[in-house]
């Protein structure tokens, strides 16, 4: 009887003016406990779950990551036997480290099978270059063809205008690379996952 939303306040200056999402900030000023505020469900047909002995690859940074909760919940409250990887990016890995102890339950119990992140402000040494998820599907490349060639499906949740190209992008570099193909070919075999509705986006 709870619905659960990742918010994360949008702010900034405009003009000499601070800002504030219309959304976002709307949330942020009424955050007393007992506010009551009108919501609108708008659905996603074509971001739902495969069956339950299906692979799933989950990449999102930031907020992108509720709905992969929500999977993993469904998931584990059915029993679920397919494996499952997510790939989280945020800034830094002390404040934005979003959900992490359920993450690690998830992993300790078995229901999520393996996590890669990447903290994209947490530079150690200083001239370490920023790392963000796409770099994490390059560096595990086989792994993640080898999950593509053993049926798993592909979800993307985030930013519309850089995650989402730079994944798809990262993507057809590593079926390109693990499978032989050319660049033609990598996106034909994306292609054909996004027919199969296996290779899905809710990207903002």
């Amino acid at each position: 009887d709870e619905v659960h939303l990742t918010v994360s306040t949008v702010r900034y200056t405009l003009h000499g003016e601070r800002r504030s999402g219309v959304a976002s900030g709307h949330f942020a000023e009424r955050g007393e406990l007992d506010a009551r505020l009108p919501v609108y469900v708008q659905k996603n047909p074509n971001f739902r779950l495969p069956a339950d002995d299906v692979p799933l690859i989950m990449i999102g940074a930031g907020t992108g990551v509720a709905p992969y909760r929500a999977f993993m919940q469904e998931r584990e409250a059915r029993g679920a036997s397919g494996r499952s990887w997510l790939v989280f990016g945020e800034r830094n890995f002390r404040t934005d480290f979003l959900y992490q102890t359920e993450w690690q339950t998830l992993l300790k119990d078995g229901v999520l099978t393996r996590m890669d992140v990447a903290f994209s402000r947490d530079r150690h040494i200083e001239d370490r270059a920023k790392v963000y998820v796409q770099h994490r599907l390059k560096e595990q490349a086989r792994d993640i063809f080898a999950w593509l060639e053993e049926g798993a499906h592909v979800y993307v949740c985030g930013d519309a205008n850089r995650l989402a190209p730079d994944v798809h992008q990262a993507l057809a570099a590593v079926i390109s690379t693990e499978g032989g193909l050319g660049p033609a070919a990598a996106e034909d075999y994306l292609h054909r996952l996004q027919q199969d509705r296996r290779y899905q986006r809710d990207v903002y």
